[in-house]
């Protein structure tokens, strides 16, 4: 029987080519008078925020653009302060996962008492947060609509995650034409991380028939349109097919969390900075082998969506053609194998092992996993060769 409780959506989503052009429909309908846009230095440098900020004629705005990678306890607390100074009524995230984390948190902060990590975990807020709208640059996160924000705690070198209904951006405008400035690099990070999210929607514990035939659709878009996307930024094709893969694959893991890729990656980007994309894009072939053996029939689902011949092969050996096809993908697009580059190694093991398994993510894994099996995954990504980046 096809039974689940819920399936959330409450970010209202305006999708297409120059949907960015909406935003300034939105401000006046509204009635706001100051706007406080959070993105990062690399977006400004695109020129896109000058298209975003011609929009606000006779509207009283500010811009923080100190936004890092992995977003940081103190990138939220500047911006705040940012925040007050121009008594801001609304709050645009402009750029990938980071940006739109970090603007999550200070909407938060806004209207609640005290530090960001005092709100660790779940609906653990009273007070509704200001209004967010949410413009992503990349096809990757889909946090425009999720109701999670992952910071980073630079003193304890620890990611924690604070979500909640109250989290989703009120708005999300979802355009494929801010993604064509995304360098090779980062279209090839991003997208893999996107895969990731609907690989691991799908096989989660939390899985329900809507989550699953998102996750399916975006595996399909994903696999179908990353190498193009990396190698012809200006295809339009592949970035609209790209950002409607990451969407799906957001819709589908708001709702059902995720698994070990990402409890194991976030140790790896809050201790040794690894970008968030590139983390869950070395470790996913691995957990995919480890969570096969539980699941086969899901990964075989994966094989068939990415495009892999299956004729005649046994449930394991479909399995494994999943785990061929996500390494063959990220070989294709220059993603690194393994953490070398990175000087990853087994000095940390032990903290990262016990960090990872605080997420939420594991108890939905597809399989139990335990310190020990923690440790192993993390072993089977230090050494081996890297591949050069683009």
């Amino acid at each position: 029987m096809n039974q689940f409780g819920f399936f959330k959506n409450p970010t209202q989503i305006t999708y297409g080519f120059g949907a960015t052009n909406q935003f300034r429909n939105i401000i006046d309908q509204q009635g706001y008078k100051n706007v406080l846009i959070i993105t990062d230095r690399g977006i400004v440098q695109t020129g896109l925020i000058d298209q975003l900020t011609r929009q606000l004629e006779d509207i009283n705005f500010a811009v923080f653009a100190e936004t890092k990678p992995n977003p940081t306890v103190t990138n939220c607390n500047d911006a705040v302060c940012l925040l007050r100074e121009i008594q801001a009524d609304v709050v645009v995230a402009m750029g990938g996962g980071s940006s739109i984390d970090v603007a999550k948190a200070v909407c938060l902060m806004a209207t609640n008492d005290g530090p960001i990590a005092g709100y660790e975990g779940i609906d653990t807020c009273s007070n509704d947060l200001l209004p967010l709208i949410a413009i992503p640059t990349t096809a990757g996160t889909a946090s425009e609509v999720t109701t999670f924000t992952v910071i980073t705690d630079e003193e304890r070198q620890y990611k924690f995650t604070v979500g909640g209904i109250r989290l989703a951006p009120k708005w999300a405008l979802v355009d494929p034409l801010v993604t064509k400035t995304l360098p090779a690099h980062i279209t090839a990070a991003t997208g893999l991380d996107a895969l990731v999210h609907a690989i691991e929607s799908y096989t989660s514990k939390m899985a329900n028939p809507i989550s699953k035939a998102l996750a399916r659709e975006a595996i399909r878009k994903i696999s179908a349109n990353l190498r193009q996307a990396v190698f012809d930024g200006d295809n339009l094709a592949a970035r609209d097919n790209m950002l409607m893969g990451s969407l799906l694959a957001g819709l589908a893991f708001n709702n059902t969390r995720l698994g070990n890729c990402h409890a194991l990656s976030h140790p790896v980007s809050a201790i040794y900075g690894v970008p968030h994309g590139v983390a869950n894009s070395i470790l996913i072939p691995h957990v995919m082998e480890f969570n096969s053996l539980a699941a086969p029939e899901l990964f075989g689902d994966i094989a068939e969506d990415m495009g892999e011949n299956l004729a005649g092969l046994t449930l394991m050996e479909r399995a494994q053609a999943a785990v061929n096809a996500v390494k063959k993908l990220s070989k294709d697009i220059n993603i690194p194998s393994d953490f070398t580059s990175y000087n990853v190694d087994e000095s940390q093991l032990d903290r990262m092992a016990k960090d990872a398994l605080l997420s939420g993510n594991v108890a939905v894994n597809p399989r139990k996993t335990t310190y020990a099996d923690v440790i192993d995954l993390y072993k089977k990504t230090i050494g081996g060769v890297a591949v050069e980046a683009i």
